[in-house]
Protein backbone atom coordinates (compact mmCIF):
# COMPACT_ATOMS: atom_id res chain seq x y z
CA UNK A 1 0.00 0.00 0.00
CA UNK A 2 1.27 3.45 -0.91
CA UNK A 3 -0.05 6.75 0.40
CA UNK A 4 0.79 10.20 -0.96
CA UNK A 5 -0.08 13.75 0.06
CA UNK A 6 0.74 17.00 -1.75
CA UNK A 7 0.71 20.64 -0.75
CA UNK A 8 -2.71 20.91 -2.43
CA UNK A 9 -4.12 18.78 0.39
CA UNK A 10 -5.30 15.76 -1.51
CA UNK A 11 -4.49 12.13 -0.97
CA UNK A 12 -4.03 9.14 -3.22
CA UNK A 13 -4.39 5.76 -1.62
CA UNK A 14 -3.48 2.63 -3.54
CA UNK A 15 -4.73 -0.32 -1.58
CA UNK A 16 -4.53 -4.06 -1.97
CA UNK A 17 -6.33 -6.29 -1.31
CA UNK A 18 -8.76 -4.12 0.67
CA UNK A 19 -9.28 -0.34 0.88
CA UNK A 20 -7.16 1.53 3.40
CA UNK A 21 -9.23 4.42 4.65
CA UNK A 22 -7.76 7.83 5.35
CA UNK A 23 -9.28 11.05 6.61
CA UNK A 24 -9.77 14.25 4.64
CA UNK A 25 -9.50 17.55 6.48
CA UNK A 26 -12.69 19.64 6.06
CA UNK A 27 -12.54 22.98 4.29
CA UNK A 28 -14.33 26.04 5.66
CA UNK A 29 -17.04 27.72 3.59
CA UNK A 30 -15.03 30.96 3.35
CA UNK A 31 -12.02 29.11 1.91
CA UNK A 32 -14.19 27.38 -0.68
CA UNK A 33 -16.10 30.45 -1.84
CA UNK A 34 -12.91 32.31 -2.74
CA UNK A 35 -11.81 29.61 -5.18
CA UNK A 36 -15.01 28.76 -7.06
CA UNK A 37 -15.65 29.24 -10.79
CA UNK A 38 -18.26 27.85 -13.16
CA UNK A 39 -17.16 24.83 -15.16
CA UNK A 40 -17.59 25.13 -18.93
CA UNK A 41 -16.56 22.21 -21.13
CA UNK A 42 -17.98 23.63 -24.36
CA UNK A 43 -20.46 20.84 -24.88
CA UNK A 44 -21.42 20.73 -28.53
CA UNK A 45 -24.56 18.72 -27.76
CA UNK A 46 -26.17 21.63 -25.92
CA UNK A 47 -28.17 24.36 -27.59
CA UNK A 48 -26.69 27.51 -26.05
CA UNK A 49 -29.88 29.45 -26.83
CA UNK A 50 -31.86 27.27 -24.43
CA UNK A 51 -31.55 27.08 -20.67
CA UNK A 52 -30.09 23.82 -19.44
CA UNK A 53 -32.69 21.39 -18.12
CA UNK A 54 -30.59 21.07 -14.94
CA UNK A 55 -30.40 24.79 -14.14
CA UNK A 56 -33.50 24.95 -11.93
CA UNK A 57 -33.97 21.36 -10.85
CA UNK A 58 -30.73 20.10 -9.26
CA UNK A 59 -28.29 21.18 -6.59
CA UNK A 60 -24.87 22.64 -7.31
CA UNK A 61 -21.84 20.34 -7.33
CA UNK A 62 -18.24 21.39 -6.60
CA UNK A 63 -15.25 19.48 -7.96
CA UNK A 64 -11.49 20.00 -8.08
CA UNK A 65 -9.82 20.18 -11.49
CA UNK A 66 -6.80 18.50 -9.89
CA UNK A 67 -8.91 15.41 -9.25
CA UNK A 68 -9.48 15.01 -13.01
CA UNK A 69 -5.79 15.61 -13.74
CA UNK A 70 -4.76 12.98 -11.20
CA UNK A 71 -7.25 10.52 -12.69
CA UNK A 72 -5.68 11.02 -16.10
CA UNK A 73 -2.26 10.33 -14.60
CA UNK A 74 -3.52 7.11 -13.01
CA UNK A 75 -5.15 6.11 -16.31
CA UNK A 76 -2.02 6.84 -18.37
CA UNK A 77 -0.85 3.24 -18.64
CA UNK A 78 -4.24 2.15 -19.97
CA UNK A 79 -4.50 5.19 -22.23
CA UNK A 80 -1.19 4.37 -23.89
CA UNK A 81 -2.57 0.88 -24.62
CA UNK A 82 -5.82 2.36 -26.03
CA UNK A 83 -7.81 1.01 -23.08
CA UNK A 84 -10.50 2.96 -21.24
CA UNK A 85 -10.31 3.60 -17.50
CA UNK A 86 -13.30 4.38 -15.27
CA UNK A 87 -13.91 5.65 -11.75
CA UNK A 88 -16.78 6.53 -9.41
CA UNK A 89 -17.11 9.94 -7.77
CA UNK A 90 -18.41 10.35 -4.23
CA UNK A 91 -19.72 13.60 -2.74
CA UNK A 92 -21.01 14.82 0.60
CA UNK A 93 -23.94 17.19 0.99
CA UNK A 94 -23.60 20.37 3.01
CA UNK A 95 -26.08 23.27 3.07
CA UNK A 96 -27.64 22.25 -0.22
CA UNK A 97 -24.36 21.85 -2.14
CA UNK A 98 -22.64 18.59 -3.10
CA UNK A 99 -18.85 18.53 -2.68
CA UNK A 100 -16.97 15.91 -4.72
CA UNK A 101 -14.30 14.65 -2.33
CA UNK A 102 -13.67 11.04 -3.30
CA UNK A 103 -12.60 9.26 -6.48
CA UNK A 104 -12.69 5.47 -6.44
CA UNK A 105 -11.03 3.55 -9.27
CA UNK A 106 -12.47 0.04 -9.03
CA UNK A 107 -11.14 -3.21 -10.35
CA UNK A 108 -12.24 -3.21 -13.97
CA UNK A 109 -12.28 -4.86 -17.37
CA UNK A 110 -11.25 -2.49 -20.15
CA UNK A 111 -11.34 -2.31 -23.93
CA UNK A 112 -10.70 0.50 -26.41
CA UNK A 113 -14.35 1.60 -26.34
CA UNK A 114 -15.68 0.32 -23.01
CA UNK A 115 -14.87 -0.20 -19.35
CA UNK A 116 -16.78 -2.29 -16.82
CA UNK A 117 -16.28 -2.10 -13.07
CA UNK A 118 -15.95 -5.35 -11.12
CA UNK A 119 -16.01 -6.02 -7.36
CA UNK A 120 -18.37 -3.08 -6.95
CA UNK A 121 -19.01 -4.00 -3.31
CA UNK A 122 -15.61 -2.47 -2.52
CA UNK A 123 -16.83 0.83 -3.98
CA UNK A 124 -20.06 0.73 -1.97
CA UNK A 125 -18.10 0.04 1.22
CA UNK A 126 -16.06 3.22 0.83
CA UNK A 127 -19.10 5.31 -0.10
CA UNK A 128 -21.20 3.95 2.77
CA UNK A 129 -18.51 4.33 5.42
CA UNK A 130 -18.17 8.01 4.48
CA UNK A 131 -21.90 8.64 3.94
CA UNK A 132 -21.15 9.78 0.38
CA UNK A 133 -23.49 10.09 -2.58
CA UNK A 134 -22.40 8.50 -5.89
CA UNK A 135 -22.89 11.77 -7.73
CA UNK A 136 -20.82 11.00 -10.79
CA UNK A 137 -18.56 8.77 -12.77
CA UNK A 138 -15.50 9.46 -14.85
CA UNK A 139 -13.92 7.61 -17.76
CA UNK A 140 -11.44 8.08 -20.56
CA UNK A 141 -11.83 7.91 -24.33
CA UNK A 142 -8.19 7.11 -25.18
CA UNK A 143 -8.50 7.45 -28.96
CA UNK A 144 -12.03 8.76 -29.47
CA UNK A 145 -13.56 12.22 -29.29
CA UNK A 146 -15.25 13.70 -26.24
CA UNK A 147 -18.86 12.56 -26.39
CA UNK A 148 -21.31 10.15 -24.76
CA UNK A 149 -21.71 6.82 -26.53
CA UNK A 150 -24.97 4.85 -26.32
CA UNK A 151 -23.37 2.62 -23.69
CA UNK A 152 -22.29 5.71 -21.74
CA UNK A 153 -25.85 7.06 -21.89
CA UNK A 154 -27.25 3.87 -20.33
CA UNK A 155 -24.62 4.02 -17.60
CA UNK A 156 -25.46 7.65 -16.96
CA UNK A 157 -29.16 6.80 -16.74
CA UNK A 158 -28.49 4.32 -13.93
CA UNK A 159 -26.73 7.05 -11.92
CA UNK A 160 -29.12 9.89 -12.73
CA UNK A 161 -32.21 7.79 -11.96
CA UNK A 162 -30.88 7.43 -8.39
CA UNK A 163 -29.52 10.96 -7.94
CA UNK A 164 -30.69 13.82 -10.21
CA UNK A 165 -27.35 15.65 -9.80
CA UNK A 166 -25.32 12.70 -11.12
CA UNK A 167 -23.14 13.48 -14.13
CA UNK A 168 -20.50 11.88 -16.33
CA UNK A 169 -16.98 13.18 -16.94
CA UNK A 170 -15.43 12.17 -20.24
CA UNK A 171 -11.70 12.76 -20.71
CA UNK A 172 -10.50 12.46 -24.31
CA UNK A 173 -6.79 13.36 -24.40
CA UNK A 174 -6.52 13.04 -28.20
CA UNK A 175 -9.52 15.27 -28.96
CA UNK A 176 -7.96 18.60 -29.98
CA UNK A 177 -11.28 20.47 -29.97
CA UNK A 178 -12.41 19.46 -26.49
CA UNK A 179 -10.55 17.08 -24.21
CA UNK A 180 -12.96 17.20 -21.26
CA UNK A 181 -16.73 17.14 -21.01
CA UNK A 182 -19.20 17.04 -18.13
CA UNK A 183 -22.51 15.59 -19.29
CA UNK A 184 -25.94 14.61 -18.03
CA UNK A 185 -29.14 13.39 -19.65
CA UNK A 186 -31.71 16.08 -20.37
CA UNK A 187 -34.84 16.03 -18.26
CA UNK A 188 -37.37 14.83 -19.00
CA UNK A 189 -36.56 14.08 -22.66
CA UNK A 190 -33.26 12.22 -22.43
CA UNK A 191 -34.25 10.38 -19.26
CA UNK A 192 -37.50 9.18 -20.87
CA UNK A 193 -35.70 7.91 -23.97
CA UNK A 194 -33.18 5.91 -21.94
CA UNK A 195 -35.82 4.66 -19.51
CA UNK A 196 -37.77 3.15 -22.40
CA UNK A 197 -34.80 1.81 -24.37
CA UNK A 198 -34.49 -2.00 -24.09
CA UNK A 199 -31.35 -2.28 -26.22
CA UNK A 200 -27.84 -2.94 -24.95
CA UNK A 201 -24.44 -2.51 -26.51
CA UNK A 202 -23.76 0.21 -29.08
CA UNK A 203 -26.90 1.42 -30.85
CA UNK A 204 -28.48 4.72 -31.96
CA UNK A 205 -31.02 6.63 -29.88
CA UNK A 206 -33.84 8.60 -31.41
CA UNK A 207 -33.67 12.34 -30.77
CA UNK A 208 -36.61 13.83 -28.81
CA UNK A 209 -39.52 14.98 -31.00
CA UNK A 210 -39.20 18.54 -29.66
CA UNK A 211 -35.67 18.89 -31.02
CA UNK A 212 -33.93 18.90 -27.63
CA UNK A 213 -30.73 16.84 -27.25
CA UNK A 214 -30.61 13.52 -25.41
CA UNK A 215 -27.76 14.78 -23.25
CA UNK A 216 -26.26 18.15 -22.40
CA UNK A 217 -23.41 19.96 -20.72
CA UNK A 218 -23.82 20.34 -16.94
CA UNK A 219 -24.66 23.87 -15.84
CA UNK A 220 -24.62 23.14 -12.10
CA UNK A 221 -20.98 22.01 -11.71
CA UNK A 222 -18.34 24.41 -10.36
CA UNK A 223 -14.56 24.17 -10.13
CA UNK A 224 -13.37 24.58 -6.56
CA UNK A 225 -9.59 24.84 -6.43
CA UNK A 226 -9.56 24.69 -2.63
CA UNK A 227 -11.55 21.48 -2.35
CA UNK A 228 -9.61 18.62 -0.80
CA UNK A 229 -10.13 15.10 -2.09
CA UNK A 230 -8.87 11.55 -1.83
CA UNK A 231 -8.40 8.82 -4.41
CA UNK A 232 -8.71 5.07 -3.89
CA UNK A 233 -7.15 2.98 -6.63
CA UNK A 234 -8.46 -0.54 -6.00
CA UNK A 235 -7.03 -2.18 -9.11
Amino acid sequence: MECYKSFLDHKVTKSSPSPALCCVEPVTQDEQNSHITAFHSGDRSTNSDNESSSSKTVRDVHISMRLMEDFLDLAKENTEKDLETCGILGAFLEKGTLYMTTLIIPKQESASNSCNATNEEEVFTILNERSLYPVGWIHTHPSQSCFMSSVDLHTQYSYQAMIPEAFAIVLAPTDTSRSCGLFRLTEPDGMNILRNCPERGFHPHKEPDNGNPVYEHCSNVYRNSNLRFEIFDLR
